[in-house]
């Protein structure tokens, strides 16, 4: 069978604090060109802080990462403490520094990181349901304190990421751009993206042939 609605965490908007949003919207319309419906939902948290994205600089604001998603979602998201694992049939988590900054805290905290409980829950859930989880560019980061020792994931090829998810226990393959990893066994599927893209339509292959897996798996 194949998924018919698929949930989709976003974390902010905006590669620097929040989801990178070419994969967010590549996601979504990679989803809805295949005629799966999908529903987005981010955490109810404030953002651990928020980048001039002009400057690169910090703007000393304070934003919300469910709010800020919304902008991405064109309104259309729930609270991620509100959602049912049951209810869907497959999980996707875009990347961008909101995966290490606000679902996770792995861009400051690395290999010692924790995974915001939301995150944690739902994704595990989906996960101990059988239901397949894909997870792109950085997100993969968060794949052994949500999988297990041993899941097979790829950020790509940088050695200082893919090191520190061999460190916290998880199996790191790497990845072309263009192509995606399946760790069979446990139906998580990963896709470098903006860890390697130079340019939009190298990160729309792969997280194209990202979403064909998950549907295929669900």
């Amino acid at each position: 069978m194949a998924a018919n609605k698929v949930a989709v965490i976003l974390s902010g908007c905006g590669v620097y604090d929040g989801s990178e949003i070419y994969e967010s919207t590549l996601t979504l319309l990679a989803l809805d060109q295949a005629g799966v419906e999908y529903q987005c939902m981010a955490p109810n948290i404030d953002q651990m802080h928020v980048i001039n994205h002009l400057t690169g600089e910090e703007s000393g604001e304070t934003r919300n990462v469910l709010v800020e998603a919304a902008r991405l979602a064109r309104g259309n998201i729930i609270d991620l403490a509100e959602a049912n694992a049951a209810d869907y049939d497959a999980l996707i988590i875009p990347g961008g520094f909101g995966a290490a900054k606000n679902l996770s805290t792995f861009a400051v905290d690395g290999t010692n990181m924790t995974i915001n409980e939301n995150v944690s829950s739902f994704t595990k859930a989906i996960h101990e349901q059988g239901k397949p989880v894909g997870l792109i560019c950085i997100a993969p980061a968060m794949v052994p304190m949500l999988f297990g020792e041993g899941t097979e994931c790829t950020i790509g090829n940088d050695a200082d990421t893919a090191g520190a998810i061999e460190a916290m226990g998880g199996s790191h393959k790497e990845c072309a751009v263009e192509s995606y990893h399946l760790d069979e066994a446990k139906k998580v599927v990963t896709t470098p993206a903006y860890m390697l893209a130079g340019r939009i339509s190298e990160a729309a292959t792969g997280i194209g042939e990202l979403v064909k897996k998950v549907i295929s798996l669900a």
